[in-house]
């Protein structure tokens, strides 16, 4: 439902535009990196590469595509969107809702391109907590 759609909009990025404030006082920064299954797909139906290219792929996302991308994901249904490629069928229905607060984030941050991380959260906690254990 477009009506739908244009209220989530809304709602997500009264909430990013809550904290941007909070950023600005910091400087730049020099590299944007997304994490999470949801940017891999994203990024993946935006012509991203494949997973089977290898977790060292350089893969990215540029506002410009999401923008093109959403209107084109609330057209369509789970299943279709299920069928896009790097989309899983259970995540699927999250797909377009992800989408739009990626594109909130992007636009209310100035980000016009990301870096996608081959890794999400549960990853960089196992990679901190091995770095942190004694050596030998």
């Amino acid at each position: 439902d477009p009506a739908a759609v244009r209220a989530l909009r809304r709602h997500v990025r009264a909430e990013i535009a809550r904290i941007v404030g909070d950023f600005a006082r910091h400087s730049a920064p020099d590299h944007i990196v997304g994490t999470s299954k949801t940017f891999k797909q994203l990024a993946r139906i935006a012509g991203a590469a494949r997973s089977a290219e290898g977790v060292y792929a350089q893969r990215s996302l540029s506002r410009a595509a999401l923008e093109e991308w959403v209107p084109r994901l609330a057209a369509m249904t789970h299943a279709d969107r299920a069928q896009l490629p790097g989309v899983s069928a259970d995540r699927a229905p999250q797909l377009l809702a992800g989408a739009l607060v990626a594109e909130g984030a992007m636009d209310l941050f100035g980000v016009a391109e990301l870096e996608i991380c081959p890794w999400a959260l549960r990853e960089g906690v196992i990679l901190r907590r091995l770095d942190r254990l004694p050596a030998g």
